[in-house]
């Protein structure tokens, strides 16, 4: 499969990466797991996506302080942030990392599997260019 179809979601939380697998999967996207900021640089020595689902809070760092180092490799990924709460300092910091969108956890997945969808097509990696 090409890389366009791919997105890495930086999670600790395993559950939450399984729930996420299962959103994508059903629209067709393919998933890879991170649980943290390490381990998705890792990973993204090899794995070339469209889009990273970033979650707030990761062991190493706050999520909005780990999008710089991530997008170093994949400059061209949209990134989706998560977090389970919101206040408006949290989105300014978020929001200053040029985040793709972000996502409250307490929102619909369906919400969270459109926006990966449209973050696929806008960094040039959408399902359409994907092989069978």
């Amino acid at each position: 499969m090409e890389e366009a179809s791919w997105v890495l979601v930086v999670d600790p939380d395993p559950k939450a990466i399984e729930d996420w697998r299962a959103c994508l999967g059903v629209a067709g996207i393919n998933v890879e797991k991170a649980s943290s900021v390490k381990e998705a640089a890792t990973k993204l020595k090899v794995l070339r996506c469209g889009c990273m689902v970033v979650d707030l809070d990761l062991p190493e760092m706050k999520g909005y302080e780990a999008v710089p180092i991530l997008k170093a490799s994949q400059p061209r990924a949209k990134v989706i942030m998560t977090a389970r709460k919101n206040s408006k300092d949290l989105e300014i910091k978020v929001r200053q990392q040029d985040v793709f969108y972000y996502h409250i956890k307490s929102f619909s997945a369906s919400e969270l599997a459109a926006a990966v969808s449209g973050a696929l097509q806008a960094s040039g990696r959408g399902q359409n260019k994907a092989k069978a």
